[in-house]
Order: C-alpha cells, then structure tokens, then sequence
C-alpha cells in the first residue's frame, strides 16, 4: 500500500476533528443569533450549545474509539498465538483503515511464519525418522546376532549416517539463510574446469549411493552428465562454494527427475554484464506444469508428481532448489523456471563484478 503525502486527506482524522470544531462554532454562533433575535435568555442558549457540541463531538469519537477497542483486542489476541483474527474497517480512507491494514498485513506474516514453522518442524521430523529407523534396524541386527558386522552391512549403516549428515548440513544452511550470517567471498574463476569439478563430483556421489531397505535414498547411475561452456576459456565472477550448492541441487533435483538412461546437460555462457555468467541445467524428465513454477523453490516442495520420476530417485527433501535460490539472491542473481519443448530447465543469471545483494 502507498504511503499518504504529506498533505491534508480530506477523510483524514485531522480533517474530522478540523470538521468537528467548525461545526461547533457554527451551532454555537447560529444560537448566539438567534438568542439576539428573538432575545432568548444567554443562559438556555448556552445549554443548547453545549448539548448539541456533546452530541456531535460523542458520535465522531464513537467513529474514532471503536476500530482502536477493535485493534487492541486483535493485538491481544496475536500476542496470545491467534493468527486468525483480523481488523475489519481495512477499506477505510483514514489513519485508522491504514493502521487497520497494516495489523492484517502483520497477522497475515505472522500466521505465514507460524504456518511455516509447523511444516518445518513436521517435514524435518518426517525426513529424520527415515534413516534413523533404517540404522536403528541395521544396529539392532547386528546387536541380536540376526546378521554380522560385514562390510555390507556397515556400508549399509554409514549410507544411512551419510544420508542424516547431509540433512543436518542443509538445515544448518538455511539457518544461516534465515540468521543472514553468511557472506559471500567471491572471486574469479575458468567456469570450465570448475563446473567439470562439480560435474565430477556428482557422478561420485551418484556411484557411491546404493539402494537400502527403507532408505529412500538410491542410486542413479543410468543418466548421462553433460557439459556444455561456450567459450571454452569462460571466467566468471561469484562465490565458488555458493555456486556449488547451486549447481549441485540442480544437477541432483534434474538426475531424480530424468527418465531410464535420461541425459542432464549444463549449459554455460557469458552473460551481458562483465564477469556475470549464465547457467542452464536442463533434464528429460517431465517437466515443471505452469502452475507449479512458482512454488518449484519453496521449502520442502517436492511437486505434485506421484509417480516415481525413474528407477532409484527419490522424492528428496524439498530444500536443495530452496538453497540454490538462497545462493543467487545472496550473489544478486536471478534463478527461475525457462521454458523447454522437453523436461525441464532452470536458468540462472549471476551478475558478476555487480554488487551482490546484502
């Protein structure tokens, strides 16, 4: 909502009790005349003064008192932990409706947050739960005699601890978003051996990871990494370890969604500013539907496909796109769904030399 100028609204509290006084000098004059006239005695004129100021004066304070009584009580009621009440007179075109828009405002963010907070505390205890019952079983195993402590079953248990410590790693990350802690240290770098590093990095971990009972984590082996920097001898100008989060969430977010032998590519090209640098990451899989694109890099948002999006991918955690979006915005950057003919594309833009944004 825009701000009121400076000057004086013609509805505004001022104008009402400006208004107010007026009117009350009129009624007093225009008795005082007719006392004059028909010489009625000073004294019952001044009773009717005063009586018709009262009334006057009562009905635009009633006007004035009654939304602050309102306000209070949805005040109290949002210290208290309701969120749901709001402040009726919002379409008023005065200090109050502005007041009262800005108490819904802050009820509306606060019932947002508290919602949030709920869902954070549901998804991450749902997430936990997963591999701690699966390396609770493995251990129990073992413990009771039922199988040995082979190397099977200990690599079993360490891809469970391993699947718990990037869970943590990323909660830490968005709380270092949300406590605006973290700093960019940026620096210029050849963004082809960088990203074949990343690349690389995540053919590893793909080979690494095996299917576990219970685990809801495995293996994807079967698509085909590509790279594609054009010019070959391409700089770039960001923060290399935030970079990382952001390429790798989006190749790991593309390889869960591409199909049987699917082929991921990642594109980079030299942006229009110097030293900025754009980035594509493109899959086969199903693609993004319109309606979705918006909510495709809020936390814990796995989409609305059911079906599994190949053999071995799992739903994940719905936060590694939230954290890639946390990275550009901490460089200034853009990051969003493009459009594709096929499967899915996420372009993002980073500003380079620019000032990142604080």
């Amino acid at each position: 909502m825009t701000a009121p100028g400076p000057g004086l609204r013609p509805f505004s509290i001022k104008a009402k009790l400006g208004t107010l006084v007026v009117v009350s000098v009129f009624i007093t004059t225009g008795l005082l005349m007719v006392a004059l006239r028909t010489r009625t005695e000073l004294r019952f004129i001044t009773v009717f003064s005063v009586i018709a100021t009262l009334l006057i004066t009562q009905f635009v304070a009633h006007g004035l008192t009654a939304p602050l009584d309102e306000m209070r009580a949805v005040a109290r009621s949002i210290s208290h932990g309701d969120y749901t009440r709001r402040v009726s007179g919002a379409d008023r075109r005065d200090e109050l409706g502005d007041l009262a828009q800005t108490i819904n405002l802050m009820a509306d963010d606060l019932e947002a947050v508290d919602r949030h907070r709920k869902e954070l505390v549901a998804n991450v205890s749902h997430e936990l739960r997963t591999p701690i019952a699966a390396l609770r079983a493995v251990l129990e195993n073992v413990v009771d005699g039922v199988s040995s402590a082979d190397p099977e079953t200990m690599r079993t248990a360490l891809k469970q601890t391993e699947r718990l410590g990037r869970l943590v790693e990323t909660l830490l990350d968005l709380s270092r978003l949300d406590n605006g802690v973290v700093t960019l240290k940026a620096g210029r770098f050849e963004v082809w051996p960088y990203l074949s590093g990343v690349l690389k990095e995540a053919n590893l971990a793909a080979g690494r990871r095996r299917l576990s009972s219970g685990s809801g984590n495995s293996t994807r082996k079967d698509v085909h990494l590509h790279l594609d920097v054009s010019p070959p001898e391409l700089t770039a100008h960001a923060d290399a370890e935030r970079l990382h989060q952001v390429v790798a969430n989006l190749i790991d977010n593309a390889v869960k969604h591409s199909p049987p032998h699917g082929r991921v590519t990642v594109l980079a090209r030299r942006g229009a500013q110097p030293e900025s640098l754009d980035l594509e990451v493109l899959d086969e899989g199903p693609g993004i539907p319109e309606s979705e694109r918006h909510r495709v890099f809020e936390r814990f948002n796995r989409g609305e496909v059911t079906s599994p999006h190949g053999p071995g991918s799992d739903g994940g955690t719905g936060l590694g796109l939230a954290i890639a979006r946390w990275a550009v915005d901490l460089h200034g950057g853009r990051i969003g769904v493009a459009e594709s003919a096929r499967g899915c594309r996420i372009r993002v833009t980073l500003p380079g030399t620019h000032q990142p944004r604080g």
